[in-house]
């Protein structure tokens, strides 16, 4: 029988949707970032998800009723629903070992709804003290319902001690902003269940390349998808993975009363960002651990902190935590002399650029008591050790000689 182009086209959507529907187990990260949608139309026969720019679906014309989404929820209003974002979070949860996920339109976003769905008048809240400025921010105004707010650490030791059996919810970081500590989750997790906590990590900074949380016990994991998952400096986002029993039973209500789900067109570039995530953060960790050890060697540099450095206090821990030898794509460091000599330092940068965020392509300075950090208060950036001579330094995916020459020559200038 003659091959027609007919049957040929048949015979490769067949192919297409049994190889995108397979039960992907423990298929490797970069496989489920490309094909963990598992999306395909049979009609067109692309399997690239596009974006469903609308705002509304049509009810089911015999019964009047709405379609519905594959995890049973309807698929009437965009607010609600929607197939781009569905497909990215399906993708999500499989990366980071989740059984669900929901995205949202920014990272605070997904914190807000969280800590709305799990506080109430009466709870108590434990926040380490180091986490993004905006986050700690919201977690104080929590005060003003009648949730009592304990903030702790630094480091892993004093967090446990303020967990007792009144604490509701405990969100923490796994490595934290600006300072790069590297918090033991485990042990946390471990003390989180011992008194009946939910347990939140923060794992932007991480990213599911390097570590998920989930595997070892974690109730939640949000990112800032915003940074490395969508990772190229064009797109707001952020994401929460979980088990269905918070994620669908629980968040996805509140994520459909405070009309905070992430738009089918970012949810789009996000999609596509991760498609080249592991290979990106990988070049991440390889350029920054290249100039943590420039800058470790620099005559003007007073204080490198990078766990990816031996002689760092977060060091072993990392190790024991942190995949294939890497640790993240930030490096933080201490300029020798004052403030003026910071921005100095910042004058004379030519291809790094000077912004606020992370995880992007590019190479990003920033400077933490006047960005992330500057809503803290006081009290707690000077316990921190967030001083004025503290720069931070998100190291993009150029050739990493040109980062380090671009920082020599400013570094010359403090």
């Amino acid at each position: 029988m003659p091959i027609t182009a007919e049957s040929y086209v048949s015979a490769v959507k067949l192919v297409a949707r049994d190889f995108l529907t397979l039960e992907k187990g423990d298929a490797p990260m970069q496989t489920d970032a490309i094909h963990g949608s598992e999306y395909f139309d049979e009609d067109t026969g692309t399997f690239i998800v596009p974006i469903f720019q609308t705002a509304i679906f049509e009810l089911e014309r015999n019964r009047g009723l709405p379609r519905k989404s594959d995890r049973g929820k309807d698929l009437k209003y965009s607010r609600e629903e929607n197939p781009t974002v569905r497909a990215l979070e399906k993708t999500l949860a499989k990366i980071d070992k989740g059984e669900d996920a929901l995205s949202f339109s920014s990272g605070m976003a997904a914190i807000s709804s969280v800590f709305l769905a799990f506080l109430k008048s009466g709870g108590e809240i434990v926040i380490a003290k180091e986490v993004y400025g905006s986050t700690l921010q919201l977690a104080l105004s929590l005060k003003k319902f009648g949730v009592k707010v304990t903030v702790a650490g630094p480091d892993t030791e004093q967090i446990i001690e303020s967990i007792s059996e009144r604490v509701s919810l405990v969100f923490v970081e796994t490595m934290t902003n600006p300072m790069l500590r590297v918090l033991d989750i485990p042990a946390i997790i471990k003390r989180c269940k011992e008194v009946g906590a939910t347990i939140i990590v923060d794992n932007t900074f991480v990213t599911p390349v390097i570590y998920r949380p989930l595997l070892d016990g974690a109730d939640l994991v949000i990112h800032s998808a915003t940074k490395y998952l969508a990772g190229h400096n064009d797109v707001i986002a952020g994401v929460i993975v979980g088990p269905r029993r918070l994620i669908s039973d629980i968040l996805w209500d509140w994520r459909r009363l405070l009309g905070c789900i992430i738009s089918p067109f970012d949810a789009f570039l996000v999609l596509r960002g991760l498609k080249t995530l592991e290979l990106r953060v990988k070049k991440h960790c390889e350029n920054a651990k290249a100039v943590a050890e420039f800058l470790n060697e620099h005559p003007k540099v007073s204080e490198v902190l990078y766990p990816g450095l031996p002689d760092n206090k977060y060091h072993g821990i990392a190790r024991r935590l942190f995949s294939n030898g890497m640790y993240g794509g930030v490096v933080s460091f201490r300029v020798k002399g004052n403030m003026n000599s910071v921005i100095r330092v910042m004058s004379a940068l030519k291809m790094i650029k000077i912004s606020p965020s992370l995880g992007g392509t590019e190479s990003i300075m920033t400077y933490p008591i006047v960005t992330g950090a500057a809503t803290m208060p006081p009290e707690i950036r000077e316990e921190l050790g967030i001083t004025e001579d503290l720069l931070r330094l998100s190291v993009g995916l150029e050739d990493v000689n040109d980062i380090i020459e671009d920082l020599d020559r400013a570094l010359k200038a403090a």
